[in-house]
C-alpha cells in the first residue's frame, strides 16, 4: 500500500512539472492550474481598459488643468510645449490677429511659450473648466481687475508667478517661456479635468464630406488646415507658413471645430489705438467639425459661462475624434473655405 500511494504521488507531481512545459509547446498561452477549491463563478480575467481622458479622448489620466495664453504671430513661431495641449482655442485679438489658448490636463510638456497676455474673451470661455491655474504675462489695467475676480488661479509673470524665464534664442516680447509644472505649483488647489461637452468615439460619425484642406479667415490672419492621412491629423498653416513646434512635428489636431460666434468691439483697447473684440461663447450657432478627413455641418450650445458646449449633428451629439482638439472661434460673418 505504502509503496503504491508513494508511486502515485511521484506520478502526479511529475505531470505537474510537465504541465507549463506542455502549455508551453502547444502553441497557447499557459493556463493556471485550479486551485484546490475552486469558486463555482471563477471565470478568465481580463486587463482592464485604461482609462481615457475627458478634454481630448486620449489614453492616460485627467489631471490639474492649466491654461496658457501665447502669441499666434510669425515672431512666435514654433511653439514649444502644443503637441502635448489637450485643448487649443484660436481667438480674434487687436488688429484682427489671433492668439492661442493652450489647456493641459492629461500631459505636461518640460516647456510651454511663447507666453504672451490675456484678454477679457478668455475668462468665458475658461470657466467651463472650473477653477483652474491661467498662465499668461499681464494684460491691459483694467482687464487685470477682471482676472483677479474670476474664479481662477491667474499666474502673471508681470506679477511674478514663479515658473517663466526668458530665452536668450528669441526676441522680446517672444521670448517669454514656462514650466507647467512650476507653474502649478503656484495653484495646489487647481480643479482637475471637468466635462466640457466633448465626447470621443474613434469610429467617425455616418455622414459628412470629403475635405482635404480648409482655410479660416480673420481681418488680419488666416489658419489652413490639410488633412494628413499619413498622421491622421490635421496640420496647420499659419499666414501662410507651416505651424512648426520646437519638438519637430508640425502643429495640428486630430478634430478642428470651426465655431461661429459674436465678436464685437470692447470697451478695452491697447496702446496704439487696437480695440480688443469680445469673443462671446456662451450662446448657439453654428459650426463645422473636421475629422477623418471629412467634414460635418454641427450645432452647438451653451447655456451659461459655467456650462460646457453641447455639440450636435442632426439633432443627436456628435463624437470628436481622440486626441488634440482645436476650437477657431470666427465671426458670425466668416465661414471657412473648404476644398
Amino acid at each position: 500500500m505504502t509503496s503504491a500511494r508513494g508511486a502515485l504521488v511521484g506520478l502526479a507531481l511529475t505531470m505537474a512539472l510537465s504541465a507549463p512545459a506542455l502549455a508551453a509547446c502547444s502553441g497557447d498561452e499557459p493556463v493556471a492550474a485550479p486551485s484546490a477549491s475552486p469558486s463555482p463563478t471563477a471565470s478568465a480575467t481580463t486587463e482592464p481598459e485604461p482609462p481615457t481622458t475627458l478634454l481630448s479622448g486620449r489614453r492616460g489620466k485627467d489631471g490639474q488643468v492649466l491654461a496658457v495664453k501665447l502669441d499666434n504671430t510669425v515672431n512666435s513661431h514654433p511653439h514649444a510645449g502644443l503637441l502635448a495641449a489637450d485643448v487649443i482655442y484660436m481667438e480674434e485679438v487687436e488688429y484682427g490677429l489671433t492668439r492661442f489658448m493652450a489647456v493641459f490636463s492629461s500631459r505636461y510638456p518640460k516647456v510651454i511659450g511663447p507666453v504672451r497676455s490675456a484678454r477679457i474673451s478668455d475668462l468665458e470661455i475658461l470657466q467651463q473648466y472650473g477653477k483652474l491655474a491661467f498662465a499668461f504675462s499681464g494684460a491691459q489695467g483694467p482687464i487685470l481687475d477682471d482676472i483677479a475676480a474670476a474664479p481662477l488661479y491667474p499666474l502673471s509673470n508681470d506679477a511674478g508667478a514663479a515658473g517663466y524665464s526668458r530665452s536668450p534664442d528669441r526676441t522680446a516680447p517672444w521670448d517669454l517661456f514656462a514650466d507647467p509644472k512650476a507653474l502649478l505649483k503656484g495653484a495646489p488647489k487647481a480643479t482637475e479635468a471637468q466635462d466640457v461637452g466633448f465626447t470621443f468615439d474613434a469610429d467617425p460619425p455616418k455622414g459628412g464630406k470629403k475635405a482635404k484642406q480648409f482655410t479660416a479667415f480673420w481681418p488680419g490672419a488666416q489658419a489652413q488646415f490639410d488633412w494628413s492621412p499619413k498622421q491622421e491629423r490635421w496640420l496647420l498653416t499659419m499666414d501662410g507658413n507651416p505651424a512648426m513646434s520646437t519638438e519637430g512635428p508640425q502643429l495640428g489636431g486630430t478634430t478642428v471645430i470651426v465655431q461661429r460666434v459674436d465678436v464685437y468691439p470692447s470697451k478695452y483697447g491697447d496702446a496704439y489705438g487696437g480695440i480688443t473684440p469680445i469673443t462671446e461663447t456662451v450662446g448657439k450657432g453654428a459650426a463645422w467639425m473636421f475629422r477623418d478627413g471629412k467634414v460635418w455641418p454641427i450645432t452647438w450650445s451653451r447655456p451659461s459661462a459655467k456650462q460646457g458646449t453641447t455639440w450636435k449633428y442632426k439633432g443627436s451629439r456628435v463624437d470628436f475624434d481622440p486626441g488634440q482638439v482645436w476650437i477657431l472661434l470666427l465671426d458670425q460673418d466668416r465661414r471657412p473655405q473648404i476644398r
